[in-house]
């Protein structure tokens, strides 16, 4: 038989954006040194590309995406929405954010996510790319913050190869970008179409 009080007190969607949303008055919510008690899993999914999800249904409120965006952590290979009071799990299927477009600053490469984020690629913000095994197929990413990645969009990749270049790496040649103070390698130019 099922437990009211239990019940009553299991998280919401709405009890968490209440939550974030008071705790976000202050500035930035400093997620990362919370540690409420874990409340379990809510069916909040964020897909591939950057829609988030609750209960199958798409979150069509801007407003309550970013508020969500803020008070996400990565923890392990998990991520969570995560308030002063409580801790749920939600499902993300690739990174959690889409990185939309990208600005020069000097010699930085700023980028600005589906949710608001900005980031500029460097040492501390690193970009890399993987490669499907089976097609070759690059998925380019940016660190945001506190282990959270945007997946860098299809477009703005393009934009990013446009001013890429080629240098060493171990004593081999790199097609790569360069951010920061950084480069980062993309494909090795032996490999770059002719």
């Amino acid at each position: 038989m099922p437990d009211p009080e239990r019940e009553a007190s299991k998280p919401t969607a709405d009890s968490l954006a209440a939550a974030a949303s008071q705790a976000a008055k202050k500035g930035p919510p400093p997620v990362h040194l919370w540690d409420p008690p874990f409340c379990g899993d809510l069916d909040i999914r964020i897909a591939r590309d950057g829609a988030w999800f609750y209960l199958g249904t798409p979150i069509g409120r801007e407003a309550l995406v970013r508020l969500f965006a803020s008070v996400l952590r990565k923890d392990g290979d998990a991520y969570f929405l995560v308030t002063p009071v409580e801790k749920v799990g939600i499902r993300v299927d690739d990174a959690p954010f889409v990185a939309v477009d990208f600005r020069r600053e000097g010699d930085r490469l700023v980028f600005l996510t589906n949710v608001g984020d900005e980031t500029a690629a460097g040492p501390d913000n690193p970009i890399r790319v993987v490669r499907d095994p089976e097609t070759g197929e690059p998925s380019p990413y940016v660190h945001v913050r506190r282990g959270l990645e945007a997946l860098i969009d299809r477009k703005t990749f393009y934009r990013l190869v446009e001013i890429g270049e080629t240098r060493p790496v171990d004593g081999e040649p790199w097609f790569g970008l360069a951010s920061g103070g950084a480069f980062f390698p993309v494909i090795p130019a032996a490999e770059l179409p002719a």
